[in-house]
């Protein structure tokens, strides 16, 4: 709990597990102020009809979660149903925390006249084709803050899956737009945890592997401690 600011559930692993456990899990989290997020399970209710996404986060409440992920890649619903179902979960007195990758379907990008968001859209049929946007995920990533999301999580694939093959630059927009703060990447090693560090100093937020925690901590340095404040929790440290 000390270096620790969250615990997530990875993918849809809670929906496996009795909700005793989960409350037992929740319950102990909560204990050493670690925060209980969900992984990315939402997208499997949107086949059980319109009301299952407000079901959902009455239950994650109720099992003792604090922040509901959204993987925009995988729910693939338009925008404004994800601005929803930010807005739903922040209604329900959870956090939401929302996560986009920088390549999208090329039926997602919008034509030169229609980047202003929040105009109707016709749909596009989905195609094979995949294409690489920053400023359509910064503008996205902004939109969800708008409605209320707490931290905007960026994927790792394509961005900083492998240390030798970092996207520098795509990293410095997204942190330029969107702060420190309120960005969180996903760090698959320790290496790129320690690029991250070295870049951008200790309080980068990071999502990382428990088996990580004690090294990363190392890295940070012993002077912070649990000393800021998150938009998630109160220690500096996201797992």
């Amino acid at each position: 709990g000390q270096f620790v600011d969250g615990l997530k559930f990875s993918g849809g692993s809670h929906s496996l597990m009795p909700e005793s456990f989960i409350r037992e899990i929740t319950n102990l989290a909560h204990k050493h102020d670690v925060y209980v997020s969900t992984g990315d399970w939402s997208e499997h209710l949107l086949r059980k009809g319109p009301t299952a996404f407000k079901e959902y986060v009455e239950e994650c409440k109720r099992l003792g979660f604090d922040t509901i992920e959204l993987n925009a890649g995988s729910l693939k619903v338009p925008e404004e149903t994800l601005l929803r179902f930010v807005r739903l979960i922040k209604s329900g007195g959870l956090k939401a925390k929302p996560q986009f990758a920088v390549k999208f379907d090329k039926s997602e990008i919008p034509i030169a006249g229609d980047r202003a968001f929040g105009s109707y859209v016709a749909p596009v049929p989905q195609s094979s084709e995949i294409v690489e946007d920053v400023d359509l995920l910064i503008r996205r990533a902004e939109r969800c803050l708008e409605a209320g999301a707490d931290m905007i999580m960026i994927d790792a694939d394509d961005v900083c899956k492998y240390a030798d093959m970092l996207r520098a630059d795509i990293i410095a927009k997204i942190i330029g737009r969107l702060g420190l703060e309120k960005t969180m990447f996903e760090a698959s090693n320790p290496k790129t945890s320690e690029w991250f560090v070295r870049r951008y100093g200790p309080r980068v937020n990071l999502f990382i592997d428990h088996s990580q925690v004690m090294n990363l901590e190392c890295l940070r340095g012993p002077s912070l401690g649990r000393t800021r404040t998150s938009a998630l929790k109160s220690s500096y440290f996201l797992m």
